[in-house]
């Protein structure tokens, strides 16, 4: 058996998530780790038995990849996931796509000029719990979904600088908005507003520490997203989902699925380990990119419908003349 041969740019907190993962398919081998930073790079390649590249292009140009997984923050992604694609490569890119829409424009006309496959990290896609909870709404339709990310200040710099991460919708609650999209399909944002707080912890902080947002789903459906990055730690992440007769709640960094029909509860709380997601997305890359039956759940080109939904909802919650 070949392995797989893949590369990883970028040697942070997912970048370690992914590694760790691959490491558990015999039929992978990562052989190149790009990243600036010589101690983050160097730990990740030792551990891998991997080549570090202090250059993302060197790695590309003379590693002979088949797959490249993009772990960078938004700011700093596009190119590389570009010279990724440029190069006829398959691409994993690690979510938001970018701080704007046009870099992202790029890659996808890429891969589509090149037929590549891609993949972009919505794990949550490959929960049990989110697997029942479409089963359910099979019969029926969301009527009203509210959808929150309530939580801390991650403690990267760039996180709090609109121009590096595009602030908490794109980056962060994109995860709450994307399943929103999977379970009850596509929407349009028709309202937003938004808050910055005075915060002595973060003086340099220039995004939105409280949005609100609602929307109207191509079905006729209607919702809202919350987030604040206010809190102290993991508040409510997820979402609620009303039908006819049935409310579905997902609390998914519990792996968590309520379901109320009439006065009955049900609650279903599947085994899954952390990794369990990113294991089924991971394996569902591989496994396209090595030509066998694609079962990637998030391509590229969907993933860039949910990146356009967040731009949107952020531009309106910072309201006029935002760009």
């Amino acid at each position: 058996m070949t392995a797989t041969r893949v590369g990883m740019i970028g040697s942070g907190w997912i970048a370690r998530v992914h590694l760790r993962v691959l490491s558990g398919f015999e039929d992978v081998q990562v052989v190149g780790i790009a990243s600036r930073n010589a101690d983050s790079g160097g730990r990740l390649a030792e551990s891998a038995g991997a080549r570090l590249y202090p250059d993302y292009r060197a790695m590309l140009d003379g590693a002979e990849l088949d797959a490249v997984f993009v772990c960078l923050p938004p700011y700093a992604a596009v190119e590389p996931a570009l010279a990724v694609t440029e190069r006829g490569i398959a691409l994993f890119a690690e979510k938001p796509l970018g701080v704007d829409e046009d870099g992202p424009a790029r890659i996808a006309r890429s891969i589509h000029e090149r037929g590549l496959v891609s993949c972009v990290g919505y794990q949550w896609r490959y929960l049990e719990v989110v697997d029942r909870a479409r089963e359910l709404l099979e019969g029926h339709p969301p009527q009203l979904v509210i959808g929150s990310w309530l939580g801390d200040t991650p403690g990267a710099r760039w996180w709090i600088r609109k121009d590096q991460s595009g602030g908490q919708i794109v980056e962060q609650a994109t995860h709450v908005f994307d399943l929103a999209r999977y379970l009850a399909g596509e929407m349009e944002p028709t309202s937003a507003a938004g808050r910055r707080v005075a915060r002595p912890a973060h003086p340099n902080s220039d995004i939105l520490d409280v949005t609100e947002t609602s929307v109207r789903f191509a079905s006729g459906a209607i919702g809202s997203f919350s987030t604040t990055s206010l809190l102290a730690g993991p508040h409510r992440v997820g979402l609620d989902i009303v039908s006819d007769g049935m409310a579905l709640t997902l609390k998914v960094l519990e792996a968590r699925l309520v379901v109320r029909r009439g006065t009955e509860t049900t609650r279903l709380a599947p085994p899954s380990a952390f990794d369990t997601p990113y294991e089924l997305q991971n394996r569902a890359f591989i496994d396209a990119a090595q030509g066998k039956p694609n079962r990637i759940r998030s391509p590229y080109d969907d993933a860039l419908l949910t990146h356009h939904l967040t731009i949107a909802a952020s531009r309106l919650a910072d309201g006029p003349g935002s760009a």
